[in-house]
């Protein structure tokens, strides 16, 4: 009778089985964590935030990693707001800092254009229409294991609270975000 209790409080078996930790910044995940998901995906990279600029600035050698990646199969793809729109413009005046929403992109664009060459790496800015469910959720899938970054109001993306997921059913939690990406990846049009 004491057994089962003792296991269900130690063992996770419910729907957080998926729930590999949290961190209650985004920044409070050490980059070695990141390093390691992209080293040890093989078969997709997909970085889904509306920005993705701080990967650049905290992944020594990205490109030549996400070069390697791609040439040996890997699928890279990275989904962006688009820096002139709506959404965008909005955020910026609720975030309020220095450097903007449209400045961030600017710098994944000048990134991922330095890959344009390499197959394998795609790029697409969320539709219009997508814009506001973009903003609000950054979904970053390695292989079988996503980082999940729900977006505070008014704070910027290192200062909202981050989940990291392993795949471990259909229709979990990870299943869940990786879909909503993949819905928005869909609709996305090319950078």
């Amino acid at each position: 009778m004491i057994w089962p209790d003792s296991v269900r409080a130690n063992v996770k078996t419910g729907h957080d089985r998926e729930v590999f930790a949290v961190y209650p910044y985004r920044s409070a995940c050490p980059s070695s964590v990141w390093a390691q998901l992209m080293s040890d995906a093989t078969s997709e990279i997909f970085l889904a935030g509306y920005t993705n600029y701080f990967v650049w600035l905290e992944q020594p050698a990205l490109h030549q990693t996400l070069r390697r990646k791609a040439e040996s199969g890997c699928r890279v793809r990275f989904l962006l707001g688009d820096p002139g729109s709506e959404t965008t413009r909005q955020r910026e005046q609720l975030e309020d800092v220095a450097l903007t929403v449209s400045t961030r992109i600017r710098i994944t664009l000048e990134n991922v254009a330095k890959l344009a060459a390499v197959g394998g790496v795609e790029a697409r800015f969320s539709a219009p229409e997508d814009g506001p469910n973009h903003v609000s959720l950054s979904v970053f899938r390695f292989d079988q294991h996503a980082l999940v970054t729900p977006h505070l109001a008014r704070v910027v993306g290192h200062d909202s609270p981050m989940m990291h997921l392993r795949r471990g059913q259909d229709g979990g939690l990870f299943d869940r975000f990786t879909e909503h990406a993949e819905e928005l990846w869909g609709h996305g049009i090319p950078v």
